[in-house]
C-alpha cells in the first residue's frame, strides 16, 4: 500500500514537472506525461500482485506455524498430565510445591495457546516480532517441563 501511494506521488510530481517545464512543444510534454503515466499505471498493477502474493504466503506460513506450534502445545499438556499422576504418587510436603510449580506450567500453556489462536496478522513486522516472541516463550516453557522433576 504505502509503494502503491509513493509510487503514484512520485510519478504525479513526474508529471506536473514535465508539464510546467520550458523550452518544449506542447505535444512533447502531454505524450511524455503519458507514457510516465502508463509506467506507473503499470508498475501499479505489478505492486498490487506482489502485495497479493505476500499476502498469500504469509497466510500459509502462518497456517503451519500454527499447526506446528499447536503439535508442541498438546505435546507440552501430555507431559503435565504425566506429571500429575507421578505428583500424586509423592509424599504430602513435596506434592503442595509440585503442584503450585505444576499449575505455573499448564497456566504459561495455556497462554501460550490463547495468544497463537488469538493472533491477527497485520504485516510482516507484527508477524516476525510475534513468531519471534512466541518461539521464545515456548522454548523457555520446553525447558521448564524438561527441567521439572520429581
Amino acid at each position: 500500500m504505502k509503494k502503491t501511494i509513493l509510487t503514484l506521488s512520485i510519478t504525479a510530481f513526474m508529471a506536473g514537472s514535465m508539464l510546467t517545464s520550458y523550452g518544449q512543444e506542447p505535444d512533447r510534454k502531454s505524450e511524455k506525461a503519458r507514457e510516465n503515466l502508463k509506467d506507473a499505471k503499470q508498475e501499479v498493477v505489478v505492486a498490487k500482485q506482489d502485495l497479493k502474493e505476500a499476502q498469500k504466503d504469509s497466510a500459509s506460513e502462518y497456517q503451519k506455524f500454527k499447526i506446528d506450534e499447536n503439535k508442541k502445545i498438546t505435546a507440552n499438556n501430555k507431559s503435565i498430565a504425566d506429571f500429575k499422576v507421578r505428583i500424586a504418587k509423592e509424599k504430602k510436603e513435596n506434592r503442595a510445591q509440585y503442584e503450585k510449580n505444576l499449575a505455573k506450567l499448564e497456566h504459561k500453556n495455556t497462554d501460550l495457546k490463547k495468544r497463537l489462536d488469538d493472533f491477527k496478522d497485520n504485516g510482516k513486522d507484527t508477524w516476525a516480532s510475534f513468531k519471534r516472541e512466541f518461539n521464545h516463550d515456548m522454548d523457555a516453557l520446553g525447558k521448564s517441563l524438561q527441567n521439572f522433576t520429581i
